[in-house]
């Protein structure tokens, strides 16, 4: 895409990655990067969702004593909790912010529907999509595939502590290969773990390319919906 077209994006966060090297809770410095770094793509009239992930606060697996159930839910109030911290950011270095939570929560968001996203949108704010789709079993990879599809993005960016997508964990395994781009056909096939199965079903379904990079990369971002000097992989339809 160029900057031409301005654009819609979905922007996925990963709240481990905000954490830095702290690996839990907010790292200032980084939501402050990353805050300054959507601006400039907010200063070009891109129209610009977010979704953040709640790892580092919680993950469903955490809660292993605990129902899948209620585990997802505490998910969901994490990912409440990583909003509110990274849009009052966002509102310190000039943008503004609305939060929609998909479930009444009393006076932190207002109850999400397409028709108050695209309001917020085309108002000129950048819209938080917190607590998921609202249903446990649903991870925030889903609610961003779904939560794209619906405000008619562009393209998903994918903002994560890894730099692409391998074809295999680079974590346990060193000679792992990095994609620079991959068909969603070849992410679905070969069970990478770029995304979750249901997101890239969906994503294939509904032919919505995505970009995945890592947030601590100086000006990612913006690499990422340019196309220029990117360092990570493009996932194709």
């Amino acid at each position: 895409m160029s900057i031409e077209n301005k654009g819609r994006v979905l922007l996925k966060l990963s709240g481990e990655a905000l954490a830095g090297d702290k690996k839990t809770g907010f790292d200032a410095k980084t939501v402050l990067r990353v805050a300054r770094e959507v601006k400039k793509l907010k200063d070009l009239g891109v129209e610009i969702g977010v979704v953040i992930g709640g790892g580092n606060f919680w993950r469903g697996r955490t809660g292993e004593e605990l129902t899948r159930s209620k585990a997802d839910q505490i998910g969901m109030l994490a990912t409440i909790m990583n909003c509110i911290y990274v849009s009052d950011m966002f509102r310190s270095v000039g943008m503004d912010t609305d939060i929609l939570t998909p479930f009444v929560c009393g006076g932190f968001t207002k109850l999400y529907s397409v028709d108050l996203a695209e309001e917020v949108l085309t108002s000129g704010k950048v819209v938080f999509f917190a607590g998921g789709i609202g249903h446990p079993y649903f991870s925030t990879d889903t609610a961003t595939a779904l939560r794209a599809i619906e405000i008619k993005a562009d393209m998903i960016l994918l903002a994560k502590a890894i730099d692409g997508v391998y074809d295999s964990d680079p974590k346990t395994n060193p000679a792992a290969k990095k994609y620079d781009s991959i068909t969603i056909n070849d992410v679905i096939d070969q069970k990478l773990q770029a995304i979750d199965l249901t997101a890239s079903m969906m994503c294939l379904e509904n032919k919505m390319p995505m970009r995945v990079f890592a947030l601590a990369e100086e000006n990612g971002i913006m690499n990422a919906f340019t196309g220029n000097n990117f360092n990570g992989t493009m996932i194709t339809l």
